[in-house]
This record gives C-alpha cells, sequence and structure tokens, in this order.
C-alpha cells in the first residue's frame, strides 16, 4: 500500500468502529433515538464503552451534543463541531474528526447522522408539496429568484445542471440509467437495502414516469429513515474491537463559486469537488488508478457521473461512456456504491456510504465484499453543490 500512496499526514487517525441501524420508510423511533442507536452500534463494534467517547461532530447540526453526552454517558466531552453543508456535510465531519484526534483535541470522536427523512415532519407533503416548511441553503435565493418562476424542489434545481450537461457535452443519458441499474444490483447483496428482493432492470427503468426533465423515477434518490455512525480515534497500540482499524489518509471540502445560486454561476456544472479533488489527491499523492473503489454521493444518478469527470477519471460528458466500458455494478472494472447507495440501500445523507467503504477496506462486507479493496474514495454532495472528500485505507 506504501507505494500507492506518496504522502500521509501524520499522526494518523483511525475508523475503529461503525454501527447502523436498519433502513425503512416509516418509524415510530425519533431521529435522537435512531441516531443514539447507530452510536451505541459504532461503540460496540470498536470494542469500547460509549462512555469513552469524548469527541462529538454532528453533521448538519441534526442532534445537540447535550444528546450525546446523557445517552452515552459521556463524563467530559472534550470537543465537539458541527457542519453545514447538506449532503457534503457527513464525509466533511469525518475529516473534522480526523483532524480533532490528531490534533490532541479528542481522543475518540463519534461522528452520526441520519434521523426520520421520510417520517419526519420536515417532508415536502407536509406543507402541501411545495416544500415551503423547510429552510433550504440560501433560503433568500430560493424565495426571491427561484421559487417565483416554479423552482421549488431539488430535483427541479438539480435538473438546469443535468440539462446543461447534456445539452453542452452531448453527454449519453443512458449513463444515467447504467448508474440506476447498478445500485440496484448491488443493494441485492446487502440485507441492510432498502431495495434489497427488488430488482431493477431495463425495461423497468425505460417506462418508469419523467419526473422532471430528463429525471425518471429511478434517477432520483428516496428519503429514508435510520441512522449510521463511526469512531475515530488516532492509531492503537493494538486491536481493541473485532476488526481491523481503517486509516483516514485525508479529507477536505470545497465549494463553487456562488456555492447557493445556481441560476448565476458562471459555470453551473462546477462542484465543491471540482476544486477539491486535485487540491486533496495532489497532497496525499494519490493516483485515481490506485483507487479500488468509490463510494459517491448519489442523490440523482446524474450527479454520480459529473462526480467521476469532476474527480478526473474523465473529461465533462464522458462519464456515461465510462461507466459503461469499466462497468460500475457487480464484477465491474470501477465499482461504485457496492451497497446500493442513496437510490438503492438509503438516503441518511452518506453516512452509510463511509460505513460501507470501511467495511469494505476491513473486508467484511459479507456477500458484497470486493476481491480487492485496499484504497477508496468517499464523496459528499450537498446543498448546492458543496462538495466533500474522504480518502480511506486498509491497514
Amino acid at each position: 500500500m506504501t507505494g500507492r500512496v506518496t504522502t500521509l499526514a501524520e499522526p494518523a487517525a483511525h475508523i475503529v468502529g461503525v454501527g447502523e441501524t436498519d433502513y425503512c420508510r416509516g418509524t415510530e423511533r425519533t431521529s435522537v433515538q435512531l441516531t443514539m442507536a447507530a452510536a451505541f452500534d459504532a461503540c460496540a463494534d470498536a470494542g469500547i464503552a460509549p462512555s469513552e467517547i469524548d469527541g462529538v461532530v454532528v453533521p448538519n447540526g441534526k442532534v445537540d451534543a447535550e444528546a450525546f453526552i446523557h445517552a452515552l454517558g459521556i463524563a467530559d466531552l472534550r470537543f465537539h463541531a458541527a457542519t453545514s453543508m447538506g449532503g457534503a456535510g457527513t464525509v466533511a465531519a469525518i475529516g473534522i474528526a480526523a483532524g480533532a484526534v490528531r490534533a490532541g483535541l479528542a481522543e475518540r470522536v463519534l461522528v452520526a447522522a441520519g434521523g426520520t427523512q421520510f417520517s419526519g415532519p420536515a417532508r415536502l407533503g407536509d406543507a402541501g408539496g411545495s416544500g415551503m416548511g423547510i429552510r433550504w441553503p440560501g433560503q433568500a435565493i430560493r424565495d426571491h429568484l427561484e421559487r417565483p418562476y416554479g423552482l421549488s424542489v431539488p430535483m427541479q434545481w438539480y435538473s438546469l445542471h443535468a440539462n446543461r450537461w447534456l445539452a453542452t457535452t452531448g453527454a449519453d443519458r443512458a449513463g444515467m440509467r447504467e448508474v440506476a441499474l447498478a445500485t440496484r444490483a448491488h443493494a441485492q447483496t446487502n440485507e441492510r437495502a432498502y431495495f434489497r428482493g427488488r430488482p431493477l432492470d431495463r425495461a423497468q427503468y425505460d417506462a418508469a414516469p419523467m419526473l422532471v426533465e430528463p429525471f425518471r423515477l429511478f434517477d432520483v434518490c428516496q428519503e429514508s429513515d435510520g441512522a449510521a455512525a463511526v469512531v475515530v480515534e488516532r492509531a492503537r497500540a493494538e486491536q481493541q474491537g473485532a476488526h481491523r482499524a481503517v486509516r483516514v489518509l485525508g479529507a477536505g471540502e470545497g465549494r463553487a463559486d456562488t456555492p447557493d445560486d445556481l441560476v448565476s454561476r458562471a459555470d453551473i456544472m462546477q462542484m465543491g469537488l471540482t476544486k477539491l479533488a486535485p487540491r486533496l489527491l495532489g497532497e496525499l499523492g494519490l493516483r485515481l488508478d490506485s483507487v479500488d473503489a468509490l463510494w459517491l454521493y448519489d442523490c440523482f444518478t446524474f450527479v454520480v457521473l459529473r462526480q467521476l469527470e469532476e474527480l478526473g477519471y474523465c473529461a465533462r460528458g464522458e462519464a456515461p461512456d465510462l461507466v459503461k466500458e469499466r462497468g460500475i455494478g457487480p464484477g465491474g472494472t470501477l465499482p461504485i456504491n457496492t451497497h446500493g447507495g442513496l437510490l438503492s440501500q438509503a438516503h441518511i445523507a452518506g453516512m452509510n456510504h463511509v460505513v460501507e467503504a470501511v467495511r469494505q477496506l476491513r473486508g467484511d462486507a459479507g456477500p458484497g465484499q470486493l476481491a480487492r479493496a485496499e484504497i477508496g474514495l468517499v464523496t459528499g454532495y450537498g446543498d448546492m453543490s458543496d462538495g466533500s472528500l474522504l480518502a480511506l485505507a486498509r491497514t
């Protein structure tokens, strides 16, 4: 592995435990209950008592630090942080946790995310389908620039980006279908995937209704209930839990120009990842041909394709050809979202991507375990194109 990464930050930070709840669409449990259940599972997986946690990072600030103190019995919470990047916040939170333990601000930092995205009171349907009950990033822009023209929900906002990409690059929209089919195929080997036992074929995809051009039904992920968590700490002298630790090689975040304003952005296809990927991969000396698997934020199928392009795997417009040639589903040479992703496992803002990456890299991902999994990349994508990137390696 040392020959595949030329620069590593020291001292090292490791993910030593992961946990997750079942994923569903309909629950009686609260967001706090789900988050704490995942936290307890992650601590058990790490082989530590919950009270040993002394740092907490909460993606998007959905749960207060005090809730962790009470539920986990933390005697001295030394460090706390929260992110505000939407779907990019979970991966960014891992970077914050790794930085905290490297700096000695805490010994063991818990990152937990999830909640009742489907069952909770913030559903679009609770506001008559308009999304008026949700406070979006750049709310003034949403209220005064976009909503008067009928742009009210994410699939409408992101359609601007998707349609510009298709129109200006000549990208083959069949690539979106490839992503949908691959994630659903991966989900069939994952017992925690919501769509396990419900395979998807080409005919079903093509027959699905068009929701907002160019998105058909299976191009858009569904809101879910559930939570996942990880424990980050510095290198251990000896194995403490039942599993090997996974090293955090590096993590970072980035934002597009005019980050909340899609309409006025000079280059609507610019993402936070556009700036972040060359910076972080360059700092680590990590080549893309050294990466064994990817867990890419997949709120929409086209976002997977666009992230491949901005990561540097190919030029803009070429990702559909890339995924067709390489194969991103089971048996492919470029495995992506081996758990089913947001599209076919669950949408809990991407923390399940981190959990799956860790399980793959330590070699205990079950029936979907990859034959080779030593280095992996996880991305986050949130708000109006904020980006985050996490590089992980087997120890």
